[in-house]
């Protein structure tokens, strides 16, 4: 992959070089390849960072992410005008060959990659079962550690902490079974460290480490300015998580995350609406200050004795030029617009484009959605003057489109489109939703049914819009067979869907009619599914009316899902976990009560809960507990 990226580095740097204009299609092409550019990097970091033993048991998976990486910058090729572009004879051949290669390349997992994890997960099955211990061989252990880079005994300790990190990243999405591998995993490393090495060399080892990180750690505290200034080891907390540098003016996204603000305004305008973090899509772009970490490094700067312009000068802070950006900082919601002479441009591209849409032939109007879509991507501005040029209709019709490629660009242009508060409204008015929801129920690929369930998320943010879509006959039947036979990403879309849906009164009951409670239970039962806590979430959310409680109680296998997750689960699976635990322990639910106090693994994790949890959780926590504790005392049932 990082073979193919540096073919296109004489491409940039002849562009760079031009003197003449560039294309407009040329700069969308060129936008879509620098985002494929941007998610390796990050792809690469994340193997780099996560756990080595994680990586060979997800090889298929990771492979086939750098594979779709692969046919995306595929596409982006497939528009870009070379004949347009002023090119040497040499950077177009090379163009041309990557792009041919990318056409052609299949998807490829190394055997010996598949070979080691066959083995490996042999030696977990014998280690899981106590009596065979004594009869993994170690040797075949420490070959395949070895081959994935764990040599040392701290290479072991590091691959633990990274295990444990991703069991909690696991947690709220990843299922029970997976949380439950990666703990037969740190259990085996560690085992496995004890018997491979003895603990004098673990010791030594280990040491020698600590030694040569606390000298890395030593230079790194110096700064490299001329001054020799000396900057202190900065807090974890205080980094921007996009830069790792030292934040200036943090600022708070719609995940709930802090980064700089300087940092992420750069990601949001280079067209990413995800969170850099967690990877969810952000429902809005505004920027909020976190007045209160901002006070918090204030402080610091104030008992380490640095200054502003000492920190400048260092290498932890080149995100701010200027004072006279200082005042727009503080402003509440940071809108990130685009400049006068590009706003020019998206409009001279936009009004263009409809005419292609309206008037172009098959090929033509693939290519116009295409283009329509990548620049709907790139910022609220560009989304309003989409809309103005009146590109919204002729999107709508595409809907009906026999082409899948134009099908699926049309309603991911929509999405984008949709991002734009005042549009919602316009792609209302067109009746767009009828569409929308046929590409739902039958679109000619799976990533178009799985933005038209994305789109109707976000159309749904409006209250009217809520009523409108939930009023449809087939909306919520269309998002529950997605939510059914969709993909892992098909299903995440259309429950956040169902939950945004849910949250109108009049629609709980319609969605519980339509077998979502059923199918939600049987996702959070398969480990593959990855939407544990979008599930949970729904069925809280349904507990609000009777036909959802009704459903919820007929389900046998719940509770004890309820229960596992109380241990297992994220924090807000934890949460909803106990919220239907306690919906279902009410009004009548002495039966359910009477499950949880025979149960002995409940009564601890409630405790638990509520003596460490969020502050919602604990709430939830007392109550469940003080309901059982008076179910105790009246039926006389044993706790435990």
């Amino acid at each position: 992959m990082i073979r193919r990226i540096k073919l296109l580095y004489s491409l940039f740097e002849e562009i760079q070089d031009t003197n003449g204009s560039i294309p407009p299609s040329s700069i969308l092409c060129l936008t879509e390849l620098f985002s494929v550019i941007r998610r390796v990097k990050g792809l690469i970091q994340e193997c780099k960072d996560g756990s080595c033993v994680w990586g060979l048991i997800q090889t298929e998976f990771v492979s086939n992410q750098f594979y779709v990486l692969v046919k995306q910058m595929g596409r982006a090729l497939d528009i870009l005008p070379v004949s347009l572009l002023d090119l040497t004879a040499d950077t177009r051949e090379q163009v041309e060959l990557l792009h041919k290669q990318v056409k052609r390349v299949d998807s490829y997992v190394d055997p010996r990659e598949l070979q080691r994890r066959e083995v490996l997960l042999q030696v977990m099955a014998s280690e899981k079962n106590s009596k065979n211990k004594g009869f993994i061989d170690f040797g075949i252990v420490k070959e395949i550690m070895s081959c994935i880079g764990l040599i040392n005994p701290f290479d072991y300790e590091e691959e633990i902490s990274k295990l444990e990190v991703e069991a909690k990243k696991q947690a709220g999405t990843g299922g029970l079974i997976v949380v439950s591998n990666i703990n037969n995993l740190i259990s085996l490393i560690s085992f496995s460290k004890s018997m491979i090495f003895n603990d004098k060399e673990s010791e030594r080892t280990t040491d020698d480490y600590k030694q040569r990180s606390a000298s890395i750690g030593r230079n790194r505290d110096y700064s490299s300015s001329s001054q020799s200034v000396i900057v202190p080891n900065i807090p974890d907390e205080f980094r921007c998580l996009i830069t790792l540098d030292l934040m200036r003016d943090p600022v708070i996204v719609a995940s709930g995350h802090t980064y700089d603000r300087n940092s992420i305004a750069r990601w949001i305008n280079s067209g990413h609406y995800t969170c850099p973090k967690s990877g969810q899509k952000l429902l809005h772009m505004a920027l909020i200050p976190n007045y209160a970490l901002k006070s918090l490094i204030q402080q610091w700067y104030q008992d380490n004795s640095v200054s502003l312009n000492e920190d400048k000068a260092s290498s932890f802070s080149d995100l701010e030029s200027s004072n006279s950006k200082g005042k727009q900082s503080e402003n509440a919601v940071d809108h990130i617009s685009a400049t006068k002479a590009v706003a020019d441009a998206v409009k001279m591209t936009a009004e263009f484009l409809v005419g292609k849409l309206a008037t172009g032939s098959v090929e033509i109007q693939r290519q116009a959605a295409y283009e329509l879509r990548l620049l709907a991507k790139t910022g609220s501005d560009n989304r309003r003057i989409i809309a103005e040029a009146g590109d919204i209709p002729f999107l709508v019709t595409l809907l009906s489109s026999h082409d899948p490629q134009i099908q699926e660009n049309a309603v991911t242009a929509l999405l984008n489109l949709s991002l734009f508060q005042n549009n919602k409204i316009l792609i209302m008015a067109t009746g767009a939703i009828d569409h929308i929801i046929d590409v739902l129920q039958a679109g000619k690929t799976m990533e178009a049914r799985e933005n038209a369930a994305a789109a109707i998320f976000s159309l749904s943010m409006i209250d009217d819009c809520k009523v409108t879509i939930g009023a449809h006959p087939r909306a919520i039947p269309a998002l529950v067979g997605l939510l059914s036979d969709g993909s892992p990403a098909g299903k995440r879309d259309a429950a956040t869907a169902l939950f945004n849906l849910a949250v109108y009164n009049a629609n709980k009951t319609t969605v519980a009619v339509a077998g979502t409670v059923r199918v939600l239970i049987d996702l959070l039962m398969d480990d593959k599914a990855g939407i544990t806590d979008d599930a949970l979430a729904v069925l809280a959310l349904l507990l609000g009316c009777s036909r959802g409680l009704e459903e919820i109680r007929k389900s046998r296998v719940l509770m004890p899902l309820l229960t596992d997750l109380l241990r297992f689960g994220s924090y807000k699976g934890k949460e909803n976990s106990i919220t239907l635990l306690l919906g279902l322990c009410k009004d009548g639910g002495e039966e359910v009560a009477r499950c949880l106090l025979i149960n002995s693994r409940s009564i601890p994790s409630l405790q638990s809960l509520a003596a460490k949890g969020l502050a919602k959780a604990r709430r939830k926590a007392d109550a469940l507990l003080r309901l059982l504790n008076r179910c105790c005392s009246q039926s006389q049932i044993p706790v435990g």
